[in-house]
């Protein structure tokens, strides 16, 4: 199972166009300035993908 899931993804941001352009972006800024909203061990995934989309999930990044 994927997580977190695109459902409750969803609900938060609204479109999936959306949603991949917001984590496009905050994948770039984590590669760029290597800055995490959480601490390494809170983050179920390893890769930056996974862990801005846990960051939406969270609510930790709010959209404009």
């Amino acid at each position: 199972m994927i997580y977190p899931s695109i459902d409750k993804l969803l609900n938060k941001v609204g479109s999936k166009y959306l949603l991949v352009n917001v984590v496009s972006k905050r994948v770039k800024q984590m590669e760029e300035t290597n800055h995490y909203q959480m601490k390494d061990n809170e983050y179920v995934s390893k890769k930056n993908i996974g862990r801005a989309l846990e960051e939406i999930s969270k609510d930790l990044i709010h959209l404009k």
